[in-house]
Formats: C-alpha cells, structure tokens, sequence
C-alpha cells in the first residue's frame, strides 16, 4: 500500500489510495456526527433508499489531470468537466438479510448536459474504515471514480458493507454483500442525482480493481438479471482480480507466486471475515498460532491502520497459522472448500451478454495473472465474449495505473 491504504503493501489492497500524491482538493470532510448517528440506526425501508447526501469536494478539470498525472496514471485522457463529489449513506442488506446502511460517493461532471451515462467503480481489498472513497481525502479510489465524471460520466463508488460509514465489520470477499451494496448504490445514486435535476441513463459500466474485480462479475450478474431496477448492464472491466480462489489464487500464496506478507494480510482477513459467514473456526486458537490468535481478529476490526495491521501480524502465513490450519490451506476440505467453491462459480454459473474486459499485469505478486486467464475460459464456454488484456511488465498497482486510463476513454468513445 502506497498512501493510506498502498503505504506499504502494493496491490490488491486497494484500501483507499493508490499513489501518495496529497490532494488539496479532494479536502478530507469528516463525517457529521448526524451521518455517523444514522449508520447505526435499525432502519425499515427500502433498499437503495437515500438517507442522506453531502457535497464533500471539488476539483477542476485541470486539477484533476494534475492528480492524475502525480498519482501514476499512464496517459490519462484529460478531463472535459470540473467535478464534485458527493457522499451518501443509503439503506441496504446484511449478510443475514436484515436492514442496516452503507456509504459510498458520487462524483458529477458539472456543467454536463442531458442524461449521464453512469459508471460504477469497485474498490479493491480495504482493511481500514476511514480509508474509504467517502471518507479519505487522498483515496485513489475516489481519484478514479472522479476520472469517469471528468470524462462525462457519473462516477458512483460504493464503499461496500462495514467501510467508510458503514457500520459493523467488512465482510470481506463476500460476493452476496458486494453485489447488493453495490446494487443499492446506484438506486441511491438515482435518486441523489434525481434531486439534482440529472438523469442518469440506463446502461452501467461496471468495473472494479482486484477485489472490486470479483464484484464486477457479481453486479453485473444482478444487473443483467434486472436486480438494480431501473439500470441495465452496459459493459464490464475487471483489473487484476482474484476470480479463482481454490485453484489459482490460494495456490500462488504457498508457491510464491504472492509474497509472504501480503499473503499472511489477506489469508489472516479472509479467514476471519469468512467465519462470521460460513463458520471456520469457534475460537482463534484453533487457527492461529499464539501470540496472533488473542489479536488477529481486533486488528482486522476495520479501526486499524494498514500498518498497524502489518506490525500486528507476522510475515508470513507459516508464522500464522497452526501447522493443522496451514494444511488445511494448502489443500481445503469441508466448509472452506465447499465455501470457495461456491464463490469461484461467478466465473461459470452465468454468460454476460455484454463485453468483458480483463486486465493483468506480467509483474502482479499479489493476484496471478492466470486468474484472469482460468475465468475467461470458464465464461467463453458458457458463450461470452471475453478478452484478456495485459499490461505489460506491472505489478498490481501498475496494472491499474495503466489500465484505467484505457478504460474511461473506452467509456467516452
């Protein structure tokens, strides 16, 4: 992670920024403390439902493209449009289904004419609340959903459940959450830009980094089956994305093909996000070796920072885990597998009838570039149209660096 949320780890982290650029524009607006009550309210209406909208910043065009051009972006087309970036926090679902809220942003191009073509962006691993779009000053992540509204679009960010102001824990590579989150973002962004007198056309491009990858196929998936109302899927762009977790991506953490730390960062994530879900351990102890079991779950609560994550953990997965749990990884049986196998399906269980888009990077150690490869097999044989982009000799960060400018002048042309 470089600023905020790639600091220290490159890569699929993408927990709020990508670059260290400061952002004057992008001024950090804290939450009020009636935002910051509404999250915790038990509420009963319906999903997608606009709870509350704050303008939190401005950026010219010119500013924009200087961004851009400090954060790494290779070849950034430039921006047609001043921008202004909107927080909402909106009503959505939980895990278990029951009423709670999220919160994400919306950046539109000011001075724009007619009904905006709408692009949604899904941010990649994030461990630290504040370091979402909606709330951090120097997210990249709102730097590239500004990108889309300075090329004409609607940039819509959802921060997904438990990140920014959303309450409770993250459930982290939970493809149900991240779709209807997501889903229900964009209904919000309806109606906050409905009160602006802006109307937002139909079709959606969906594209997401690393995680927001995986959640590209999901909400298109509930897109294309009418899930989001009135919004239809347009296209599909998906950079450098974990879509086989059992036979590409937890492989590459025991064969280097993912460097140790940032392996031991999402396995000890994953495992315990995936146990609120589906049920992998009772106590930490019977994962974790000591000293990590009476801490690994406080650290990933959502309150630390990367670093202080990073400090708390070892430095690598053999340090973790217990020798029995580290088998258990190397070769998953029982809930685990049954578990991966289901989310893995999202490359085999439908056929998008719009294009799509992978990009990878030669250099990513953080997500194999196979997965990209594994996926599109999977869904050409179900008929789609898919092509594999890569971008050469980047890593993760760079794959992203270099395949979102390509990706918003795709969405102007």
């Amino acid at each position: 992670m470089t600023s905020r949320a790639f600091r220290i780890l490159p890569a699929t982290l993408a927990i709020g920024a990508l670059l260290a650029a400061p952002m004057s524009a992008f001024a950090l607006s804290q939450p009020s403390l009636a935002e910051s009550a509404v999250t915790q309210a038990t509420v009963h209406a319906p999903r997608g439902a606009l709870v509350s909208a704050v303008e939190i910043a401005n950026l010219t065009a010119a500013e924009l493209d200087a961004a851009a051009a400090d954060r790494g972006f290779v070849d950034a087309p430039k921006a047609r449009y001043d921008v202004t970036v909107h927080r909402l926090i909106y009503r959505t679902i939980d895990t278990k289904g029951r009423p709670t809220t999220a919160s994400g942003i919306v950046v539109l191009p000011n001075g724009r004419r007619g009904a905006l073509p709408v692009a949604e962006y899904l941010h990649g691993t994030m461990g630290t609340k504040a370091y979402a779009a909606s709330v951090d000053a120097d997210s990249t992540d709102r730097l590239i959903t500004a990108l889309f509204a300075g090329a004409g679009l609607a940039g819509v960010a959802p921060d997904y459940l438990g990140l920014g102001l959303g309450p409770g824990r993250h459930p982290y590579l939970d493809t149900a959450t991240e779709t209807s989150a997501s889903t229900d973002m964009l209904l919000a962004a309806r109606a906050f830009s409905a009160r602006r007198g802006v109307a937002l056309k139909r079709d959606v491009l969906v594209t997401g980094f690393s995680q927001g990858g995986r959640a590209t196929l999901g909400v298109g998936r509930a897109l294309q089956a009418g899930a989001a109302g009135p919004f239809r899927l347009g296209s599909l762009h998906a950079v450098a994305s974990p879509f086989d977790l059992l036979k590409v991506q937890l492989p590459a953490v025991f064969d280097g093909g993912v460097r140790p730390q940032i392996a031991t960062l999402y396995l000890a994530y994953f495992i315990t996000s995936w146990n609120r879900t589906v049920g992998l351990y009772d106590v930490p102890s019977e994962v974790f070796q000591a000293p990590y079991a009476d801490r690994v779950e406080e650290l990933l609560d959502g309150t630390h920072t990367t670093e202080e994550i990073m400090q708390g953990l070892p430095d690598s997965p053999a340090k973790l885990f217990t020798a029995d749990y580290l088998s258990q990884l190397q070769n998953p049986t029982g809930p685990l597998r049954q578990a991966m196998r289901a989310a893995d399906q999202i490359c085999h269980d439908w056929s998008p009838r719009v294009p799509l888009h992978f990009y990878s990077g030669a250099k990513d150690t953080d997500v194999r570039a196979a997965n990209s490869e594994v996926c599109a097999t999977g869904l050409r044989s179900r008929g789609a149209r898919v092509d594999v982009r890569s971008m050469g000799a980047v890593d993760h960060f760079g794959t992203a660096m270099t395949a979102y400018p390509q990706i918003v002048r795709a969405a102007t042309r």
